[in-house]
């Protein structure tokens, strides 16, 4: 099929999904680039495929062909990859256990990269609190290189999640700088099942959240060094609890 008008229903609803609004209210939302794409379909989450119209990709999936103008409205890139997909959310899933909670990350690079991380680190579920930057944000997408889509990722009521945590005695390390404990010093037997929560970039972990946390983690770095990104520091606690 090729759509060549601005006007098109399919079209307004792609360009639509800017929007974090209508992405909820649909389930869906556009990825872009082929590398994206590829790791979308092997996912199984994608639906339509979206082409230049001089574009070959040799997947089994409804393929809407389109003119450049078209592609420069659905972009969120500053130059229109020429690949781009409609894709559904996931449905929801059980919880692993090695679970990663994010309490209030903003920025859509963090989120990417330490969906990269937890990947690359074996964590099983990754749940974001209510005040954390949208996963299907395209600044998100990208940051992850197409991670997001071999990883369980809900967005879930951090408190009422820990208070699950505890009855299934999964202990819940928080993060402190000042008066945290050695993250190398941890036994095998308190890595086995765990779950990690990383607060916002400039404030930390809420107070409400920090509370419930069973104990605090830091990581040993030079004095110089105030803290690290939480990207970063998510990164070397997640390859700690994987050592």
């Amino acid at each position: 099929m090729l759509i060549t008008s601005l006007d098109n229903e399919r079209i307004k609803n792609y360009i639509k999904l800017k929007e974090r609004k209508y992405r909820k209210e649909t389930n869906t939302y556009i990825v872009e680039g082929e590398h994206l794409v590829l790791e979308a379909y092997k996912a199984g989450m994608v639906q339509e495929v979206i082409l230049a119209r001089d574009e070959v990709l040799p997947i089994d999936s409804e393929i809407i062909y389109v003119t450049d103008e078209i592609l420069n409205k659905i972009t969120t890139m500053e130059n229109a990859p020429r690949v781009m997909a409609l894709c559904k959310m996931p449905t929801k899933k059980e919880y692993g256990k090695k679970l990663l909670l994010l309490d209030g990350i903003q920025d859509p690079g963090n989120l990417g990269t330490i969906i990269r991380s937890a990947v690359a680190f074996d964590v099983d579920t990754i749940l974001l609190g209510k005040n954390t930057v949208d996963l299907y944000n395209p600044k998100t997408i990208r940051a992850a290189q197409g991670m997001n889509f071999h990883i369980v990722i809900l967005e879930e009521d951090l408190v009422k999640v820990i208070q699950k945590l505890k009855d299934k005695d999964i202990p819940v390390y928080g993060t402190d700088v000042n008066n945290g404990e050695d993250v190398r010093v941890l036994k095998e037997k308190d890595k086995e099942s765990y779950a990690l929560v990383m607060g916002n970039e400039g404030n930390g972990l809420s107070e409400e959240i920090r509370n419930l946390c069973d104990s605090m983690l830091y990581i040993k770095m030079n004095e110089n060094v105030e803290s690290l990104n939480v990207g970063v520091a998510t990164s070397i606690l997640l390859y700690e609890l994987n050592r």
